[in-house]
């Protein structure tokens, strides 16, 4: 029987009200008079129904907007490009999107990957050129035209129409529990990191991915969805590689829920999209295009990431006269990458086998988010804009309050302590000892993990998952939603129960 999760476990149509339902937004409740009443006007109406302006989802898109503004004011300071004594750190306000324009030689009219090699995958280089060749042609021969400013404010406004999108996919995906999307929209990461560099790009398009598959199913349409989902999944890894990584939670659900074909013609058409956007630039400028894949191959340990923390510690507490293991390895780059690759192989094989054996199935978005994590966590880049690709996904994944604002704290402290260890490094002295910046990274770091955990938790408990209380099974899961378990998972359940050994009968006395 489907148990398809549109109206939800209850059937009522009912939104979900996190006064309600979560046990932190519960308690700070209390400050302005306690949860949502039981009398409370159109307390349960159906979303889509209400009858005033403000309504959930409106409030949510306009707090996104309010947010967007408020980085855009924040990264003011550097927008004329003139970075005098240190600006852009002491105020934080550096990004990438201004510093590239010129370092990519944008502002000479340069083609990326024809006249100049890029150090990001194409659909981003794509994305540079797109908007910033015009405002080269706009402002040559114009010398009041800030160009470095233009191009900046034009990108803010393109990614910042992808972070609305993003949002209102996450408002589609959970129509039924559209406060979820204020995670987003209210996320210090978003405020402090929307713009340091083009990773909203991937973001809405992964999002977007996701929506389509989420409304895939049966028949044509069904199966034009699934098509579509893995176009734009491969046009955002092809912007940056992590949305690709949600294809293998796709593809074991699908395995588990026997619907293999839909997965694989995802995947093919993904893989196929990602090509087709690679060749203009990888046939004819070949040395060019391959300037990323040389990048990241060449690239020693960064700032911030475990490796950064095994590398201090070793310095610290190690022995003055040997080499420490990721000392070592910062000097051994090929086994770095591959250390690197293998953890983060081996991370996404137990998630693969905790999707199998899982009491029930995950949901897409509880396992996105899983390997996601894993390849920031054992990365040997995690920049400090990465905590965007992790936005939307907790926010579908776990949205609950405090675990989410514990996270956040941690980011705030370690995008502080990241400004400080850019202007001592420039300056040549340092703001404050490296080991408060480990200490921050490492708050991130366990940050995390502890989402991790609380993640794979509520994949071995369901019943303590908050979407599951609202939907009877995978609001994300497209075809896969309601759909039973494959018949070789029940057979093999049936042959380990058959297997186990009976309890042995203790005796007693009297």
């Amino acid at each position: 029987m489907s148990t398809k999760s549109t109206p939800g476990i209850d059937g009522s149509g009912a939104p979900d009200h996190p006064s309600r339902s979560d046990g932190f937004v519960r308690g700070l409740s209390g400050l302005i008079g306690g949860p949502l009443g039981d009398h409370a006007v159109a307390r349960d109406r159906p979303v889509g129904a209400e009858n005033r302006f403000w309504t959930a989802v409106r409030i949510v898109l306009a707090l996104t907007c309010l947010t967007l503004a408020l980085h855009w004011v924040q990264k003011s300071p550097c927008q004329d490009g003139a970075w005098v004594n240190n600006e852009q750190y002491t105020r934080f306000c550096y990004t990438d999107v201004l510093a590239l324009y010129y370092a990519e030689r944008l502002n000479e009219g340069a083609v990326p990957y024809r006249d100049h090699p890029v150090e990001y995958p194409v659909l981003t280089g794509y994305f540079m050129g797109a908007l910033g060749l015009p405002v080269h042609s706009a402002g040559d021969g114009n010398p009041d035209m800030n160009q470095g400013q233009w191009f900046y404010n034009l990108n803010a406004l393109v990614l910042g129409a992808l972070a609305v999108v993003t949002v209102a996919v996450i408002l589609a995906l959970r129509r039924r529990r559209p406060w979820d999307a204020a995670l987003f929209a209210l996320a210090p990461a978003l405020l402090l990191t929307a713009t340091v560099n083009w990773d909203l790009l991937a973001i809405g398009l992964a999002a977007l991915g996701l929506l389509a598959w989420a409304r895939s199913g049966p028949g044509p349409k069904g199966t034009r969805l699934v098509a579509l989902s893995g176009v734009l999944l491969g046009l955002g890894g092809a912007a940056k590689m992590w949305p690709l990584f949600i294809l293998g939670p796709i593809l074991v659900l699908a395995l588990r829920a026997n619907r293999i074909r839909a997965a694989l013609l995802s995947i093919g058409t993904a893989a196929v999209t990602v090509v087709l956007v690679n060749l203009p630039a990888a046939i004819p400028y070949r040395d060019n295009w391959d300037r990323f894949f040389e990048l990241n191959t060449t690239r020693p340990i960064d700032w911030g990431t475990f490796w950064y923390i095994g590398r201090y510690l070793d310095g610290k507490f190690g022995d003055p006269a040997s080499v420490g293991p990721f000392q070592w390895l910062d000097a051994n780059i090929p086994t770095l990458n591959y250390l690197s690759y293998a953890l983060f192989g081996l991370a996404c094989l137990g998630i693969g086998a905790l999707a199998l054996l899982a009491p029930r199935r995950p949901r897409l978005a509880q396992l996105a988010f899983l390997v996601v994590a894993a390849f920031l966590i054992f990365s040997k880049v995690w920049s400090q804009q990465f905590v965007l690709w992790l936005l939307p996904l907790v926010v579908l994944a776990r949205p609950r309050w405090g675990a989410f604002l514990v996270w956040q704290a941690a980011e705030v402290c370690y995008f502080i302590a990241f400004y400080g260890q850019l202007l001592g490094a420039s300056t040549g002295t340092p703001v404050f000892p490296e080991g408060v910046f480990v200490f921050a990274a490492s708050l991130r770091l366990a940050a995390v993990v502890a989402l991790v955990v609380l993640v794979v938790r509520e994949i071995l408990h369901p019943e303590q998952d908050a979407v599951r209380r609202t939907y009877a099974d995978d609001p994300d899961g497209g075809l896969l939603d309601g759909t039973p378990d494959a018949s070789w998972l029940d057979r093999w359940r049936s042959r380990r129960s058959t297997d186990e050994p009976s309890p042995t009968p203790v005796a007693t006395t009297t």
